[in-house]
C-alpha cells in the first residue's frame, strides 16, 4: 500500500509532462490513469497511450511504503495545480482509493490496479548515440509544421529520422512541401538507418527538451525509439512503412535565384493572405528584375497585390503557391535572408537560409 510525502514543487512539472501523453478519451478505462509506483526510494510516474510512453523519476524523502497504483490523470493534475505552491502533499492508499491531502484540503480518488496497466514491450536496441538537446530540438522545430495529419498514406503522418556516419537528419512531408533538417553526426554509425517516429511521438518528445545544453542519448530498436533525459524516459512505437524517396523529391536544376529579407517576405504574404481564397489558399508570385510583385484574389472578386525589392536578375516568371505553406517556411527559416531557387512556373519551389542549406524545403507550385 502506498504512502509517501512530496512537494507540490517536486511533483506537478513531472506529473503535468507524464499525464500530457495520456489521451482525453480512452476505450481502456486505465489508460486515462497515470500508473505511481514507489520504490527504493524513488516516485516513478508513468503515462501512455499505448503509442507513446512517458516515464518520470522523483526522489522521495521521509518514511515511505512502497507499492504502485494507477490515479486518474485529469483529475490529479487539476488537484495539484489547485493547491499552493509551496504545499506539501501526502498520498495514502486504501483498497481501491488513493487520499490526497494538503493543510485542510483531502481528496479522495478512485483507483486502478497496476496490474491492467500496459508495458511498452522492451526489445534489445540496435544502436544508440548521443545528441545536445539544442540540436534535436532545432531539427524538430525545423522540420514538424510539414508533416501530414490523419493521412491515409499513414507513413506520411510522422517524420523520417536517418543517421549516417555523417549526418544525422528529419524529413517530413505531407505530399504538397517537404521539409529536412540536416546537423553533422560523429557517430560511428557505418550504414544509412532510417526510421519514421509518428506524429504525436515527435510533439511530445519536443517538449522534453528543455534544457539545451545537455545531451540526450537516443536508442533505436526495430519497433521502437526511446530517449533519456533527467529525469525522464521517453519511448515511442515506430511507424511501420517505407518513407518516400526524398532525394527524388528535391528540385534540381532551377536557374532562377531569389534572395529577400525574411522578415519582408513575411509580411508581405501575410498581407497578401488576408485576401485569399479561404479554402485554397493560393497567392500568385510575378517576378521580374529586381522585384517581387505578389497577388491575391478571392470569390468576392476582392484584389490584394504588395510589391517588395528583391535581388532578381532572372527573366519574368509567373508562379502560383499556397501562401500557408511559405509562411510556414518563412516561420522555420531562422536568418535574416531567404533563398528562393525556381525554375518555371510548373516546378517546385527549393527555399534555404541564404547563409546555410542544413534546412532545406520543398514546395510545389499551385494553378490559379
Amino acid at each position: 500500500m502506498i504512502k509517501f510525502s512530496i512537494s507540490r514543487d517536486a511533483l506537478i512539472h513531472p506529473l503535468q509532462m507524464v499525464s500530457g501523453v495520456v489521451e482525453k478519451r480512452q476505450t481502456l478505462p486505465v489508460l486515462s490513469n497515470v500508473l505511481f509506483v514507489v520504490k527504493d526510494g524513488f516516485l516513478s510516474l508513468t503515462g501512455t497511450d499505448l503509442e507513446v510512453e512517458l516515464v518520470g523519476k522523483i526522489a522521495l524523502e521521509g518514511e515511505v511504503s512502497e507499492g504502485e497504483i494507477t490515479i486518474p490523470a485529469k483529475r490529479l493534475v487539476d488537484i495539484i495545480k489547485s493547491l499552493p505552491d509551496a504545499a506539501q502533499i501526502n498520498f495514502s492508499q486504501g483498497e481501491d482509493k488513493i487520499v490526497v491531502s494538503s493543510g485542510r484540503s483531502r481528496f479522495t480518488l478512485s483507483t486502478l490496479s497496476s496490474d491492467d496497466f500496459p508495458n511498452v514491450d522492451d526489445e534489445p536496441d540496435l544502436l544508440s548515440f548521443e545528441i545536445k538537446q539544442s540540436k534535436l530540438k532545432q531539427l524538430i522545430d525545423a522540420t514538424s509544421f510539414a508533416m501530414a495529419q490523419q493521412d491515409v498514406r499513414y507513413y506520411l503522418n510522422g517524420m523520417l529520422l536517418e543517421l549516417t556516419g555523417e549526418h544525422i537528419r528529419t524529413v517530413s512531408t505531407d505530399g504538397h512541401r517537404l521539409a529536412m533538417g540536416t546537423v553533422k553526426s560523429e557517430s560511428d554509425i557505418t550504414e544509412r538507418k532510417q526510421v519514421i517516429v509518428p506524429r504525436k511521438g515527435i510533439l511530445e518528445l519536443n517538449r522534453l527538451l528543455t534544457k539545451p545544453d545537455e545531451n540526450v542519448t537516443v536508442y533505436l530498436s526495430d519497433r521502437h525509439i526511446r530517449l533519456k533525459t533527467d529525469p525522464f524516459t521517453f519511448t515511442s512505437k515506430l511507424v511501420d512503412g517505407k518513407f518516400p524517396d526524398y532525394e527524388r523529391v528535391l528540385p534540381k536544376g532551377g536557374n532562377k535565384d531569389v534572395i529577400g529579407d525574411r522578415a519582408s517576405l513575411k509580411t508581405i504574404f501575410s498581407r497578401a493572405a488576408i485576401l485569399a481564397n479561404e479554402k485554397y489558399r493560393g497567392v500568385r508570385i510575378n517576378l521580374s528584375s529586381g522585384n517581387l510583385q505578389v497577388t491575391a484574389n478571392n470569390p468576392e472578386q476582392e484584389e490584394a497585390e504588395d510589391n517588395l525589392v528583391v535581388d532578381y536578375q532572372g527573366e519574368d516568371l509567373e508562379i502560383g503557391f499556397n501562401v500557408s505553406y511559405l509562411l510556414d517556411v518563412l516561420n522555420a527559416v531562422q536568418g535574416e535572408q531567404v533563398k528562393f531557387i525556381l525554375s518555371d512556373t510548373n516546378s517546385s519551389a527549393l527555399i534555404h537560409d541564404f547563409d546555410t542549406d542544413e534546412s532545406v524545403y520543398v514546395v510545389m507550385p499551385m494553378r490559379l
